[in-house]
């Protein structure tokens, strides 16, 4: 078993590294996207390049590599090492080894990740979200709320495994999002739709 572990999550790393933003800008011309906007190479910020097919492809691709590991790990050896294909694939996109460590907030690839653990996850998610999208146009403060309320939905709903890998994911996004909670308590984040 520790074999199929360190085997699950090393793929699921190697999943997550793919920088599907920087691959995407530039196919499409943009140059580095990490010159744009938040310099980050995730989707919200594709989307700040004004270019919506290049960031719904970033989007699709981020949230893919999530998906992937996951169910492969699940389909060849089962729940536990589906759950750490997951978290590899989630430090992967965090943390790239192709990029100096230095990779995507991962709001995508947690979805993605939940999409492949435990799918009904992804409406909980998605309605929290748009609400909190809608009502504040902050991106960063809608992942923050999604990412916050569906560990312990998961939890309500007997999906141990989901609701602890969730906890996990969650903690790292709140850590790799905390410029913008500084930004949002001093009113300086960035809007949904506002380009780099």
């Amino acid at each position: 078993m520790g074999l199929i572990i360190a085997t699950a999550l090393a793929g699921g790393y190697l999943c997550g590294t793919i920088p599907f933003g920087l691959i995407f800008a530039r196919l499409f011309g943009l140059g580095d996207i990490r010159k744009i906007g938040s310099g980050n190479i995730g989707a919200t910020n594709a989307l700040r390049t004004g270019n919506k097919p290049m960031a719904a492809l970033t989007l699709a691709g981020d949230i893919l590599k999530g998906t992937v590991p996951v169910l492969i790990a699940g389909a060849l050896w089962g729940n536990l090492p589906a759950a750490v294909a997951g978290l590899g694939a989630f430090l992967g996109h965090l943390f790239p080894v192709w990029l100096g460590f230095k990779g995507g907030k991962g709001v995508a690839t947690y979805l993605g990740i939940v999409l492949g653990i435990a799918p009904i996850g992804v409406l909980i998610f998605a309605a929290v979200w748009l609400s909190v999208a809608y009502l504040s146009r902050y991106s960063s403060l809608a992942a923050l709320a999604a990412t916050l309320v569906l560990p312990p939905a998961y939890f309500v709903l007997g999906l141990e495994m989901a609701g602890m890998l969730t906890t996990v994911l969650t903690l790292l996004v709140y850590i790799k999002h905390h410029a913008n909670i500084r930004r949002l308590l001093s009113g300086e984040e960035g809007k949904i739709g506002a380009k780099g």
